[in-house]
Order: C-alpha cells, then sequence, then structure tokens
C-alpha cells in the first residue's frame, strides 16, 4: 500500500479549487475520467451554493489507498469519492470509511484508434496482431486497466490462449503505473500515445475519454470503436460520502445525483446509472440518458437517503 500511496503522490492529480467567498471548501476526490465533467459540477454547485469545491483526480484505485491513508493519519480525509468503479468506493464503505455507495453515472470501454481500418467486427484479429501495440491503464491502480482485463478474459472466450497474449503485450501507459512514459502537461494522454508518440496503434479507453481525446487539439484523426457485443464491458461509477464528512459534502453528493448534475455527466458522454449510452449519442440521446437517471433516481430513493442521511444519525 505504501508503493501505491507513494506513487499517487506522484501521478498528475490536478487539485483545483473553486475560489470561496467564504467558508471552507467541500474536499471532492475523482476518477481521472470525470476531471472535466465533475470540475464543471463542482463549478455549477458553487455557482447556486456559494460553497466552494476543492477536487483532486486520478485512479480511482489509488485514490482509494491514499484516502485509507489519510484516515489512519488525521482519522478525516475528503468529503466525497467519486469512483470510476463500485468496488473501492463499497471498500472503504466495508472498513467502516464511507457511508453507502450509490452507482451515480455509468460509462463502457471502447477502443480507440488511428486509422488501420480497425472495426468492430475485425477488432479482436487486430488486437492479437503482434506488431499491434496495445495501450491500457494499470490493473488494480486504476478500474480502466480491470475493465481492460476483463475484455482481455472475454477475449479468451471467444479464441482460447488470447487473454494471457494481450496481458502480456498490454502497455500500461496510463492510470498509476510508476514505470509509464511520462505525459507532458497539458497533453492529452490518448493524443499523446496514439498521435506524437505512436506508442500504441490501439489503446482500450472509456467511451468518455475518447471523445474528450477526439475534442483536444491534435486530436481530430482519432476513432472511437465500439467493441463487439463478446468483448462489451460497462463501467458503473461509485459515489460515497466519507466518515467525518462536512455537512455540505452531503450536499454536493446530493447534487452530483440531482437533474442538474445529471446533465452536466451526459453532457460529456457518460451515461444514467445501470443504463448504456446510445452508440452515437446526439442531443436525442442525451435528453434519453437524463430521462432515464431521473427514473432511476426516484426508484434509488431509499439508497439515496441513506447516502445523505448517514452521518446525521452519528
Amino acid at each position: 500500500m505504501k508503493k501505491h500511496f507513494f506513487a499517487f503522490s506522484l501521478v498528475a492529480c490536478a487539485i483545483s479549487v473553486i475560489l470561496p467567498t467564504q467558508a471552507f471548501a467541500v474536499k471532492l476526490y475523482g476518477a481521472g475520467s470525470l476531471r472535466d465533467s465533475l470540475t464543471e459540477v463542482a463549478e455549477s454547485f458553487n455557482e447556486k451554493y456559494g460553497i466552494p469545491v476543492e477536487t483532486r483526480f486520478g485512479p480511482s484505485g489509488l485514490t482509494r489507498e491514499f484516502i485509507e491513508q489519510e484516515f489512519s493519519e488525521t482519522g478525516k480525509s475528503a468529503d466525497v469519492f467519486a469512483s470510476a468503479d463500485i468496488d473501492n468506493p463499497q471498500t472503504l464503505f466495508a472498513e467502516g470509511l464511507s457511508e453507502p455507495v450509490v452507482n451515480f453515472t455509468s460509462n463502457r470501454m471502447t477502443a480507440v484508434v488511428t486509422g488501420l481500418g480497425i472495426t468492430s467486427d475485425n477488432l479482436l484479429e487486430f488486437l492479437l496482431k503482434p506488431e499491434i501495440k496495445l495501450g491500457t491503464s494499470t490493473p488494480i491502480a486504476d478500474p480502466s486497466g480491470n475493465y481492460a482485463w476483463q475484455i482481455f478474459d472475454k477475449a479468451d472466450r471467444v479464441t482460447p490462449g488470447s487473454s494471457q497474449i494481450l496481458k502480456d503485450k498490454a502497455l500500461q501507459l496510463v492510470g498509476g503505473n510508476p514505470n509509464a512514459p511520462i505525459v507532458p502537461n497539458g497533453k492529452n494522454n490518448l493524443v499523446y500515445f496514439l498521435e506524437e508518440t505512436k506508442q500504441a496503434d490501439i489503446f482500450l479507453a472509456y467511451y468518455t475519454s475518447g471523445k474528450t481525446a477526439q475534442a483536444t487539439e491534435g486530436g481530430d484523426n482519432l476513432q472511437i470503436v465500439e467493441l463487439p457485443d463478446y468483448l462489451a464491458t460497462k463501467a458503473n461509477y461509485g459515489l460515497t460520502i466519507l466518515k467525518n464528512a462536512d455537512p455540505d459534502g452531503e450536499k454536493l453528493a446530493e447534487y452530483i445525483l440531482s437533474q442538474p448534475g445529471q446533465e452536466i455527466l451526459a453532457k460529456y458522454g457518460f451515461s444514467a446509472p445501470s443504463t448504456s449510452v446510445p452508440e452515437h449519442q446526439g442531443t436525442g440521446g442525451i435528453l434519453l440518458a437524463i430521462g432515464v437517471a431521473l427514473i432511476l433516481n426516484k426508484k434509488q430513493v431509499l439508497v439515496k437517503k441513506q447516502l445523505i442521511k448517514g452521518n446525521q444519525h452519528r
């Protein structure tokens, strides 16, 4: 754990504070894939309530270890943790360090490529080619790496032996790997590795990460290839309020689950909890995702009451 904790401190986890007007800032720790969306949610929350938010983003596995370390040293950590999976916040809950976990949004894994004629139908064939350089995130440290390993195991059911081949060739270029190349400040990871340095030909990444890369300077040629059904892998994101959280942390968690928070997440390509994003999401797809999210939020009212009221009964 100490090794991972040290690695986390070296990962480029942008720390920002939405400038306070008074009061102390609410502390939000989130997955790296949530950096842009939750930064906007935090800004919207501050605008509405006048409550500043300090944000820190990085690989969820390392963030969970960082939270555990903070608790062991000071008895307190952030107020809210938004993870790219359910397992990491659930671990904190099991340890008595947080309230119950809510699936607040979802994502999906895709293959981000630069040409090569890759399609969903021939993706596995290309992944297995010895000359194709395959980029992934880092398992355990980052859920995206875990999801990539799930894809490899699914591939094994179609082509026996392919799981180990893919795990052996996967280049863990992001997500907390201490031996990974350093990405220059201000550079998008996918653009840097796929376009600038050519260290990867295919990168298994979140749909939202692919969309962000396409909108980044130099990402015009990047293509998002959907995984075939037999490799399809969904990412459910978990939200939890941490032990000893500031009461305003409860309000922030509620805001992330609210319609304004869900609208912002949908704008960045995230889907409603326990649903899938339309393959080519336009305005209609976003509105559909928002509508489903609102319905699901109503169904999850008991869970949300646990999440928001948990601290009040301590």
